[in-house]
């Protein structure tokens, strides 16, 4: 059955600072000072790699005593190429993240080929992961005037 996700994003009067709210949830956005921004918050593709990011880590910890998996610690290092010159229209290049790497780090007394196998599961099973992979069609419902 399909769950609906909602949020709402908001332009604030300060730079390109952007206000987001999901479940009475807020975060920040902002864009460096060499983009425009005023450098108070990250900016919505470094929050993309923390949210993948937080997804394999979620992933893990729901998932590891079903799969027998003990660990004392979990963190995930994330980087992404982008370059900016296509949003800031000064180059015919793609807008988004060419590439995503990212390194699982586990404190664990496990088998190396039994955190591999789990860390495959982490990534089919991350549903940020999937929304990357594999894209999702994005549609603009309307416009409205207030």
């Amino acid at each position: 059955m399909l769950t609906t996700f909602k949020a709402t994003a908001k332009a604030l009067p300060e730079g390109l600072q952007v206000e987001t709210n999901s479940r009475g949830f807020k975060i920040l956005f902002d864009e460096p000072e060499d983009l425009g921004g005023t450098d108070t918050a990250m900016n919505p593709v470094e929050a993309l790699l923390c949210a993948l990011g937080a997804c394999q880590s979620i992933v893990v910890k729901a998932f590891a005593a079903a799969h027998d998996i003990t660990f004392e610690e979990f963190h995930v290092e994330l980087e992404g190429d982008l370059d900016p010159d296509g949003f800031m229209g000064l180059a015919d290049v793609r807008n988004g993240f060419q590439e995503i790497r990212f390194v699982m780090h586990f404190k664990t007394n496990e088998p190396k080929e039994k955190i591999e196998e789990f860390a495959k599961f982490i990534e089919n099973t991350c549903p940020v992961g999937d929304c990357l992979s594999n894209g999702v069609k994005l549609v603009l419902s309307g416009v409205a005037i207030d």
